[in-house]
């Protein structure tokens, strides 16, 4: 069986194609046009998966669409409805777009496959699959689990905001949902907007402002207290009811009632790129400790309902890796696997596999302690002729070492000499995460590679922390309850005999003062609150990157490396060669390592460096 799964329209758009149980291709469609979260048709990500397969359209036995737009149009409906008057001019805005586009779905999507390639629907047909089935679907039917509960947490799907499903053998049973508005998701987002960034991009910012806020803070406990008195009520079972009368997100354009934020906590909403002050902090913690309680909840829930030792986790909930790390800790259940794309890229891929097992009934095979997502490694692999020729376009300098031992050897000396260095190796990432593929690396020794990474590299927020990657076998080394971790999505905490001592004012010094103190032996991927996001790594998962780590450890004697995405702050991951070529000039980081082809900064005309961003752009 041949399925292609698609998810697009509203955010993260991207194409999977199986074979049978196996995942043949992945990506989503902003690694091509270079839109971050591009929510259009997946047409570039589906000629990817078609050719890394070598198939087409009229190959397939399937294509299946990752949710029902005919329950999302009736949601949407009911909800003017029971809200009018208000979002009239919001209804009036998008009642054409669904009529013209979304609600005849099945004919749009059908008219751009019919751009990309031949296809016939009688032979070939175009499914749909329920918004969090597919999100359920892409955590168990990859995972190494023959049954587990699974929680899926997210904005909204069709009606769903949360649903808690048993996966037994290749069925899917759905338990328990929540329903729109009341959604832990649009909650977090909520807080996401009033504290100055993106709704459905900045959470991970929020998630990472969090920690710069104080426990222990009379004012942090005031906040937590006003959001569970004012704006939600939570019960036993994880289920929360939102008072609607501080919220738009039903009817407007907007997600809160700003002047009813501003009266509950003391201060406006904050505006982008603006200072970040102490209340910021505070109520970003308040924010996630709030949320960390309720998924705790739900989970339980899961276990009750289900009767489960394991767990999977889906939706963009499943991304508050500080949430997942808590869970871990409570060991609710034995084992968690969570989907490395829990976003709604990842329901292209659920979708597909729902259709495998549920609609097709392909009998599931399981391999122990091995999941089907090979590392998340699923991107456009370019080989040597497609790079040299990239680099030799623009007239750029390299050197071709011979052999991996060099070249991994060259990198080290590098790292270990305070240069940032931009990884470009094998197949892209899968999901929000590079891991490893599309990466910068540089060394965690270092307390300016976080100065230097943020503001000269990334140019983004000073304040955003940076991730580990480490050898599996460093993990007890270092942190606490440390569980392997192949997909950052888990926080750990750095283990007291690796911290140094706080000073007694730290959480009343400014942010520069708290970002630049130095409080492990590894303060570039150290966080405020001694957390870090890790990343392991075994020869299995990453051959190449697991043989840096050692060469690395062998000469530092720590086998641990910042590893941040390779891209700039507002563009997605570089795909390309020339992708990463366009951002190692744009930015002041020092080497480029592409396959075996190094280039260092040093050795580029400054005349040549403008000439070839602006020749990539092109």
């Amino acid at each position: 069986m041949k399925i292609l799964g698609i998810s697009a329209y509203y955010h993260d758009s991207a194409a999977c194609l199986i074979e049978g149980e196996e995942i043949l291709a992945a990506a989503q469609e902003e690694r091509f046009t270079r839109l971050k979260q591009d929510e259009s048709f997946p047409v570039e990500a589906i000629k990817y998966c078609l050719q890394e397969a070598a198939l087409n359209l009229e190959d397939l036995d399937a294509i299946v669409f990752y949710d029902k737009p005919f329950l999302k149009f009736e949601r949407l409906i009911e909800t003017y409805y029971n809200t009018a008057p208000r979002g009239l001019w919001t209804f009036v805005k998008a009642i054409p777009i669904w009529l013209k586009e979304k609600l005849f779905l099945k004919s749009t999507i059908k008219k751009a496959l019919q751009e990309i390639g031949s296809v016939d629907f009688k032979k070939t047909p175009l499914l749909f699959s329920a918004h969090h089935l597919s999100h359920a679907a892409s955590a168990f039917y990859v995972s190494p689990f023959e049954e587990s509960a699974i929680l899926t947490i997210d904005g909204v799907g069709e009606w769903a905001t949360a649903s808690i499903a048993l996966g037994k053998g290749n069925q899917i049973a759905m338990k328990a949902e929540m329903h729109f508005p009341d959604s832990l998701g649009l909650l977090y987002s909520s807080f996401t907007y009033f504290l100055g960034f993106k709704v459905n991009s900045g959470e991970y910012k929020l998630m990472g402002l969090a920690p710069y806020g104080n426990p222990d803070d009379e004012e942090t406990n005031r906040y937590i207290q006003i959001i569970k008195e004012e704006l939600v009520t939570i019960f036993e079972n994880g289920s929360i009811v939102m008072n609607q009368a501080h919220f738009k997100y039903m009817w407007g354009l907007r997600m809160i009632k700003e002047k009813s934020w501003e009266r509950l906590f003391g201060f406006p909403t904050r505006l982008p790129e603006t200072p970040l002050r102490k209340q910021h902090f505070n109520l970003a913690l308040a924010i996630q400790m709030v949320t960390e309680e309720i998924v705790l909840l739900m989970a339980k829930h899961a276990k009750q309902l289900t009767g489960s030792n394991k767990l999977c986790l889906s939706g963009g909930v499943a991304l508050n890796c500080v949430a997942n790390g808590k869970l871990n800790a409570e060991e609710i259940f034995e084992e968690i696997y969570i989907q490395p794309a829990a976003g709604d890229a990842g329901g292209a891929l659920g979708a597909a596999f729902a259709v495998l097992y549920m609609h097709f009934g392909l009998e599931r095979t399981l391999i122990p302690s091995t999941d089907k997502m090979q590392g998340a490694y699923l991107g456009p692999y370019y080989n040597p002729l497609q790079i040299r020729r990239a680099i030799e376009r623009i007239g750029a300098n390299y050197r071709e070492e011979p052999s991996q031992e060099k070249l991994l050897n060259t990198l080290v000396e590098h790292i270990a000499a305070g240069d940032a260095i931009g990884f470009f190796q094998g197949r892209m990432e899968f999901g929000p995460r590079a891991l490893g593929n599309r990466s910068i690396l540089a060394d965690p020794r270092n307390p300016e590679i976080q100065k230097k990474l943020n503001l000269k590299i990334k140019q983004r927020e000073s304040f955003r922390p940076f991730a580990p990657v480490l050898l599996e076998e460093e993990l007890q080394t270092f942190f606490e309850h440390a569980s392997p971790s192949p997909y950052m999505l888990l926080v750990n905490w750095f283990k007291t005999t690796e911290r140094n001592k706080l000073p007694t004012d730290y959480f009343k010094q400014d942010l520069s003062e708290m970002l630049y103190y130095q409080r492990t032996k590894l303060p570039a991927v150290t966080h405020i609150d001694f957390s870090a996001r890790l990343q392991t790594v075994t020869a299995e998962s990453n051959p190449v990157l697991h043989d840096l780590l050692k060469r690395f450890k062998a000469k530092t004697g720590v086998g641990v490396l910042v590893n941040t995405s390779f891209n700039l702050r507002g563009e997605p991951i570089v795909c390309s060669p020339e992708d990463a070529l366009k951002t190692f000039f744009s930015t002041e980081m020092d080497v480029l390592c592409m396959e075996n082809f190094i280039l260092l900064k040093v050795n580029q005309d400054k005349k040549i460096q403008v000439e070839q961003v602006k020749t990539i752009e092109d």
